[in-house]
């Protein structure tokens, strides 16, 4: 979800882990020469969403490579298929976090018509159930950094990969 702090926590996960970063929506603003909110003004959002499509399809054939998505990303299900290339990390930050961090953001061209807080409870209601598809959910608070954000989810991957290799006892 947009405001979750997946860029930054995206760039501080990859350096701990030795990897590149890159997220798609720089790489879209450098490959349209424009913004995010250019590209939705004059294209809409449905040429917005097939330009994040071609860009993560690119990108995800990489290795070693910490990826941060639009929070839009997860609307197309064609996206899931190459989403899962790598783990995915749900960052879950509650509304009200949300709103504190995006109430003065106007760049955000989903939240520019009506009331904030509206806006933020329609989009994660529309998109939590994709949200929880997930590898790995985490929670973020305001009290916690980036860096602790990274470190928590770094501590976390084992397990998930772990549970991502068990079989079933049906299957032996």
């Amino acid at each position: 979800m947009m405001g979750t702090g997946k860029t930054t926590v995206g760039r501080t996960l990859a350096t701990k882990l030795g990897y590149k970063f890159v997220d798609t929506d720089e790489i879209i603003t450098q490959v349209t020469q424009q913004s995010i909110s250019q590209v939705f003004a004059a294209s809409g959002e449905s040429a917005f969403r097939q330009i994040e499509t071609q860009v993560l399809a690119r990108v995800c054939a990489y290795t070693h490579l910490a990826i941060a998505t639009g929070g839009g990303i997860v609307l197309r299900r064609e996206n899931w298929s190459y989403l899962h290339h790598g783990l995915i990390v749900w960052l879950d930050a509650p509304i009200e976090l949300l709103y504190t961090r995006l109430n003065t953001d106007e760049t955000r061209p989903l939240l520019q018509a009506g009331d904030l807080r509206t806006q933020l409870e329609t989009i994660l209601q529309q998109r939590q159930p994709l949200y929880s598809q997930a590898d790995l959910r985490v929670d973020v608070t305001l009290e916690e950094t980036p860096e602790q954000l990274a470190t928590r989810i770094l501590e976390a991957i084992p397990q998930v990969l772990k549970k991502a290799g068990e079989m079933p006892a049906s299957q032996f």
